[in-house]
């Protein structure tokens, strides 16, 4: 079955290549198509179009469906060409004529979209809540091994004192950045395109306000020809948001697998968590976070990809927008899957307290010293070539105690301004 069909055949090489992917993605998107029917159904009972007996057996039907839908029998064979076909010819199997009038006043093309926005918000909402989840457990172990130095870097090379508490807390902190840029994400997916139709509006005198309000969008989309214009600025923003949060994940990724080696040894993780190799019986291999660095460099493109495909479309619909499906839920799903397994993964990192013990990092501490001097009189300028020239000459002996007490340093570390940062976003 298609909502477009006028009675003839289409070929199978063009239904196969048309249809694609989507019968298999569109299952992501069914509870949404679902409620977004019954709202419709509730705007046309009001309108006049459907009796109240009509409205009551189309919400009794949908709710059949929806009731398939979340026990996982629910399934869209190859007669159908996608979910709104399906669903639509399982409400009229159940109720007879009443469901052949859903589609009133209505296009496939805001059906899809509202299903679209309808699923981005929910899957932000999810995506929120693991970048929060992760959040926390960076804090704790901010908390729990701030007192633990390791050597900061320049240039790769070894620069100043760092530490596990400004480590930690230092992801924790770029992800609220992150959780921005969903939060942006979000508000623009939190706007109804329904009643749009087919980028023209409706000569029907439907009532956007209240599908607006049932659907529970903060506002609506009021413009009919930029609701259907926010099919692919929709699907770039929420991979702008995902891109911010894997870019965070990827870093993190890159300095584990470093801090890893045998040459730094700064973390270690079980051995039930790495992998071996089928040669080299003592290797531990940080795979977890050699796949994760990789995904997240995957979903790091995904703007990139999203504007090729849109960035030279005219307005109204095209049906290139279909290929924006597959990108955008691979990539949602794959930042979901990174955010829990780095969750995972960090319940059971091992911490090397003794690091700055080798004398290989006493340079970390020559800040210090110019410091040290200045602060005893000494103008920075002479104080710096002092110590470089003790340096050059073998005579700089550190004294390895930090003491840094500014806001957001080694001493301060402003975690409780962090955590207030990070609630004050999220609500």
């Amino acid at each position: 079955m298609k909502l477009w069909d006028k009675g003839y055949t289409t070929e199978n090489i063009v239904e196969r290549f048309t249809v694609g992917n989507d019968r298999v993605l569109d299952l992501k998107l069914a509870k949404f198509d679902v409620q977004g029917n019954a709202v419709h159904a509730k705007m046309l009972a009001k309108i006049g179009i459907l009796t109240e007996q009509e409205l009551a057996d189309i919400l009794k039907g949908l709710e059949e469906i929806d009731q398939t839908i979340e026990d996982g029998t629910f399934t869209i064979e190859g007669d159908f060409e996608d979910v709104h076909s399906k669903i639509e010819f399982e409400l009229v199997k159940k109720i007879g004529e009443a469901g052949k009038k859903i589609h009133t006043a209505r296009s496939r093309n805001d059906q899809v979209l509202v299903d679209l926005h309808l699923y981005a918000k929910d899957e932000i909402i999810q995506i929120k809540g693991l970048m929060q989840t992760l959040f926390k457990t960076l804090i704790r172990l901010t908390e729990q091994h701030q007192k633990v130095l390791l050597p900061g870097y320049t240039h790769m090379q070894i620069a100043m004192p760092s530490s596990f508490g400004l480590w930690f807390g230092a992801y924790a902190e770029s992800l609220i950045d992150d959780m921005i840029m969903m939060n942006a994400a979000f508000k623009i997916a939190d706007q109804n395109p329904l009643g749009s139709a087919a980028g023209y509006g409706s000569s029907f005198p439907i009532d956007r306000t209240m599908t607006t309000e049932l659907l529970g969008f903060e506002t609506m989309k009021y413009n009919v020809v930029a609701a259907q214009m926010s099919r692919g600025k929709l699907e770039r923003s929420i991979s702008y948001g995902l891109a911010s949060v894997a870019g965070t994940l990827s870093k993190f990724s890159a300095d584990v697998c470093l801090f890893m080696s045998q040459n730094f040894n700064f973390i270690g993780f079980p051995k039930e968590l790495t992998t071996g190799s089928s040669i080299m019986p003592h290797k531990q291999n940080p795979d977890v976070f050699e796949l994760m660095r990789a995904k997240c460099n995957q979903i790091q493109s995904l703007p990139v990809e999203i504007s090729y495909m849109i960035n030279n479309l005219t307005s109204g619909y095209h049906r290139d927008f279909q290929q924006l499906k597959e990108s955008i839920m691979n990539g949602i799903d794959q930042l979901k899957d990174n955010l829990e397994v780095c969750n995972f993964m960090l319940q059971h990192i091992k911490v090397n307290e003794n690091i700055l013990d080798s004398d290989m990092y006493d340079y970390l501490y020559s800040v210090e010293e110019v410091n040290k001097l200045v602060m005893s009189g000494m103008p920075f300028r002479e104080a710096y070539q002092k110590l470089g020239k003790d340096i050059m000459e073998g005579n700089y002996k550190p004294e390895k105690n930090v003491h840094h007490t500014h806001e957001g340093s080694i001493g301060n570390l402003c975690l409780e301004e962090i955590k207030k940062k990070m609630s004050d976003v999220m609500k």
